[in-house]
């Protein structure tokens, strides 16, 4: 990418150059006279015709090098663009990973908790079910924690860029 940059500026400064030299008047045009139009020596219609070819060569390597800088830029921004959608697709899986997970202890909490509204109903009480009960609310948690913690991953990967961003400036 900085040779693209460089070779731009080399071809830049030599059509400058090229230009400047068109643009320079004759001997006979600083003596009072206007410049021809067209060279009146032979010597200097060769001059002009290898200037002109020289001018025409640089300006095809330009738009090519121009050519290839956008290529190149696209193919960054390209490279980019599908990290980013693999990142995602990752942080994706990880949340539905954890939903399922919250959904399947949600289904035992509500289990458990029938069984205990069942048996207070009864007037019967049971520890095992108690314990039980308080198990999986702590698998509960734990999973809503999970949850949060891929959540919170999501969110600082989002702000990396930004941060470096931020740092580098």
């Amino acid at each position: 990418m900085q040779e693209i940059s460089a070779l731009e500026k080399r071809i830049t400064a030599a059509l400058d150059r090229i230009g400047r030299r068109l643009d320079q008047p004759s001997a006979s045009a600083t003596a009072g006279a206007r410049a021809p139009a067209a060279p009146s020596t032979p010597v200097e219609a060769v001059e002009v015709a290898a200037l002109q070819s020289q001018l025409d060569e640089e300006r095809a390597l330009t738009l090519r090098l121009q050519k290839q800088l956008r290529v190149s830029k696209e193919r960054e921004a390209k490279g980019d663009t599908e990290a980013k959608l693999e990142r995602l697709t990752r942080d994706l899986d990880v949340q539905g990973l954890e939903l399922q997970r919250m959904r399947r202890i949600n289904a035992a909490l509500l289990q458990q908790v029938e069984a205990l509204r069942e048996a207070q109903m009864n007037g019967v009480t049971e520890p095992q079910l108690i314990n039980k009960a308080m198990m999986i609310e702590l698998d509960a948690l734990r999973a809503l924690r999970l949850t949060e913690m891929a959540e919170m991953d999501e969110i600082l990967a989002a702000l990396e860029p930004h941060l470096t961003e931020a740092r580098d400036a």
